[in-house]
């Protein structure tokens, strides 16, 4: 059987974000505690969201949501990395700056470890793109728009997209 450049391509692709996906769920968590979601979207859930990207941009006059809605136009799927929101309850802790959990969650901020888990997944997960020699990128406009289109479980509260390109040019390094 013969495959062309384009058929490889695309399967190696969802191959590597499967694995980008395993290397932030790998990744160290505080008190062990698994809150993250891990997702791959092509087709015409990233089209939504590229669409949901120009319409907060448009609204919120916010032109680098429209840049990286283009972004996402030029490659072919992208992952979703995101976290509940959920404190994990330690004694004497206050890295959120509130006295305690409660406090914490009376105010709808977020718990340190949370967001900090969260930062050390997409680490790993763009650390494993680039062993792969994927070019990408963080993106939290991609976030921004998964989250009020509500693409992920209601649980999740913060989420960041990682659009991933292999082309001759990586199309998120001469922005603008």
């Amino acid at each position: 059987m013969l495959q062309l450049d384009n058929e490889i391509e695309t399967e190696g692709l969802l191959e590597s974000a499967r694995q980008i996906c395993l290397a932030a769920r790998t990744a160290p968590k505080g008190r062990g505690k698994d809150l993250l979601t891990t997702a791959v979207v092509s087709g015409d859930e990233k089209a939504l969201i590229a669409e949901r990207m120009r319409e907060i941009g448009r609204r919120n006059e916010l032109p680098f949501f429209l840049r990286d809605a283009d972004n996402l136009d030029a490659v072919a799927l992208l992952v979703l990395i995101g976290t509940r929101k959920e404190p994990l309850g330690l004694p004497h802790c206050g890295f959120c700056g509130f006295a305690d959990c409660r406090a914490l969650l009376d105010s709808g901020g977020f718990c340190s470890f949370n967001v900090g888990d969260l930062g050390i997944s997409l680490g790993s997960a763009v650390s494993r793109a680039a062993d792969m020699r994927i070019d990408n990128r963080i993106m939290y406009t991609v976030g921004k728009a998964v989250l009020e289109l509500e693409l992920l479980s209601r649980e999740i509260k913060l989420v960041y997209g990682i659009p991933l390109s292999v082309t001759a040019k990586n199309p998120f390094f001469d922005r603008g």
